[in-house]
């Protein structure tokens, strides 16, 4: 897809995350919105996947980690062809497949079962591992949430990317600066983010993970980076798009009334 299709494309997908969200009544949608953009560009530019076909073997991966933002996920995948978009009005459904989280058995094209913070670096670390061994060309992509990196295991798994020379792995973490409880420096704070991945051994690339120019032109780079993994830290804002869900940190886990819903859905026109 041509960069100049991408912009309406994740104004599409944030109608997909309000839509499911609403439906279901219950949700994430401020960690769903900020990352809209990223997720848009990887399923819809940059990954190499089939939806004929999820299971492909030499398909790219993705493990959103920060699992809670499964409709933005849900989201993409519905509108990439996976499974109807009309679906997603079944979210959080006792009946439907499409759970408050990821899960690989049930949802096509879902490569990892996520939701338990900090543990999805490990899974992704593992995938990238698997191909180095099979001498397959697919590229893993994790995308982190910087609550989340408050997580030991992240750094765990990070000492490992770097051990085993994955420069087929990409960590996006969704830097929004906002988590359930308030902001991540109030919580347990962990910037300096790039110093903090860099001694970990990561190339670094800094973005605006709300332009669609810088974000394809970061993962282009990641591509060409040799002997080590990437870390891409996107300044992204929580809510994004949505202007009375923007920065507030009480849309972390709410769903809109009828009301909201209708204005949001409104102020997402493409």
């Amino acid at each position: 897809m041509r960069i100049e299709e991408l912009t309406p494309k994740a104004v599409e997908i944030r109608r997909g995350i309000i839509e499911a969200v609403y439906s279901g009544q219950s949700g994430h949608p401020g960690g769903s919105l900020s990352v809209a953009d990223i997720l848009t560009v990887l399923y819809f530019h940059e990954m190499n996947i089939n939806e004929k076909a999820p299971k492909w073997e030499d398909r790219d991966r993705l493990v959103l980690s920060k699992g809670h933002c499964s409709p933005a996920l849900y989201s993409c995948l519905a509108n990439r062809g996976f499974f109807p978009v009309e679906d997603l009005k079944t979210f959080r459904n006792i009946d439907s497949y499409l759970q408050g989280h990821p899960d690989m058995k049930k949802i096509p094209g879902v490569d990892m079962t996520t939701g338990s913070l900090g543990q999805g670096l490990s899974a992704a670390v593992g995938m990238a591992i698997a191909g180095k061994m099979d001498n397959k060309d697919y590229r893993v992509y994790c995308v982190l949430g910087d609550g989340e990196i408050e997580e030991g295991q992240v750094w765990e798994a990070a000492m490992s990317a770097k051990k085993y020379k994955l420069d087929n792995l990409c960590v996006v973490v969704d830097n929004n600066n906002l988590q359930i409880d308030g902001t991540i420096e109030e919580v347990m704070s962990p910037y300096p983010i790039d110093e903090k991945f860099r001694s970990f051994g990561f190339e670094i690339i800094k973005i605006d993970g709300h332009n669609m120019q810088e974000i394809i032109d970061a993962f282009d780079v990641a591509k060409n980076i040799k002997e080590k993994p990437v870390c891409i830290i996107a300044k992204t804002i929580k809510g994004k798009g949505v202007s009375f869900m923007e920065n507030q940190v009480g849309w972390h886990g709410k769903a809109p009334n009828e009301e909201q819903y209708k204005q949001a859905m409104q102020e997402l026109l493409v």
